[in-house]
């Protein structure tokens, strides 16, 4: 039954404004620039896509343009490490994972090299630009790198801070932002931490994890399942490795099943980290919002993410079902 107490639970997450999970990445990048010296940027002819252009024109002794030669890129930052230096790289996620996959491997991740890999446009909500650019798969092949700590923050707020706090890690990181305007809806002031996930609110009926924009739909959805009579615990898990176990068997053990959402394949990603928790731990019913072992399309991003089952109708009906399958 609705109750104005359940919907107040969401009342935090009114948006202040929209704006690109990239720009949040290109203000965090320039704080950084002027925190610490050894801080540096290297971008694949993205420079404008990236938001990396503040941080160029303020430190351009800094910020190395290497042109359409991504492989390079990886390459080149790895030695600057040894330098000292923390390299952050910048492109498009599908030409920073699957066409450097190898030099990542090798070069970053085999020796542990403190690489901030940087990457924008991921997923669906690309958009127009179609199957060729939207990476669905890169979640699954960068968690599964020993060593590689991978993040994928819900808003600009987010995306900035990530930025910021990445830079402190020993080691090598992934970081999957996008490129569509998306709510704002986290405070500046948010407790941020790689490796804690954030409870957004508590419940009892049904238990949702999500990351990067699915937070925001797994929010609107959330809603609607408290209207329906349905008490959500929402959880925003923008660290896919590591990745907080105890977060997830507290709230399963208390709602008795479950739902994750994201932005990527349903082989690989979030959702199968989170059925590996729980086969080993507290097996509950899981549902799954992610796109279904296949490529995209050309679309605005709302005409994909209801194609490919990501929208808030689409966790709605999830909820509903999985709640049905307790026993």
């Amino acid at each position: 039954m609705f109750t104005f107490a359940a919907m107040a639970k969401f009342e935090q997450y009114t948006p202040t404004g929209k704006s690109d999970t990239r720009s949040g990445f290109g203000a965090g990048l320039l704080e950084l620039g002027n925190e610490n010296e050894q801080v540096v940027a290297l971008c694949a002819d993205l420079t404008g896509s990236l938001k990396m252009g503040d941080f160029k024109k303020a430190f351009p002794d800094r910020f190395f343009q290497v042109g359409i030669a991504e492989a390079n890129m990886i390459g080149l930052a790895a030695g600057l490490t040894i330098g000292g230096k923390i390299p952050f790289t910048g492109t498009f996620a599908n030409f920073s994972t699957g066409r450097v996959y190898d030099q990542i491997r090798q070069s970053v991740a085999y020796s542990h090299k403190n690489v901030k890999i940087c990457a924008s446009h991921a997923g669906i909500t690309l958009g127009e630009d179609g199957a060729t650019h939207q990476i669905l798969e890169d979640i699954g092949m960068m968690k599964m790198l020993p060593g590689m700590t991978v993040v994928v923050p819900c808003d600009y707020t987010q995306t900035k801070l990530a930025t910021k706090a990445i830079a402190e890690l020993d080691g090598p990181c992934y970081l999957r932002f996008g490129r569509p305007k998306w709510p704002i809806f986290t405070a500046e002031d948010q407790n941020f931490e790689i490796g804690k996930a954030q409870v957004l609110a508590e419940g009892n009926d049904v238990t949702i994890i999500a990351c990067g924009h699915l937070v925001w739909k797994a929010i609107e959805a959330a809603k609607v399942l408290e209207e329906k009579g349905i008490s959500v615990e929402l959880i925003n898990m923008h660290t896919i490795k590591p990745l907080d176990d105890e977060a997830i068997i507290k709230s399963v053990q208390k709602t008795g099943c479950v739902i994750t959402c994201e932005e990527h394949n349903i082989l690989g990603g979030l959702g199968e980290s989170v059925s590996r928790v729980l086969s080993m731990h507290y097996p509950a019913p899981q549902e799954f919002i992610a796109t279904k072992d296949t490529f995209g399309e050309s679309g605005t991003p709302d005409q994909l993410m209801d194609k490919y089952g990501l929208s808030t109708e689409a966790i709605v009906a999830a909820g509903e079902r999985v709640v049905g399958r307790k026993k």
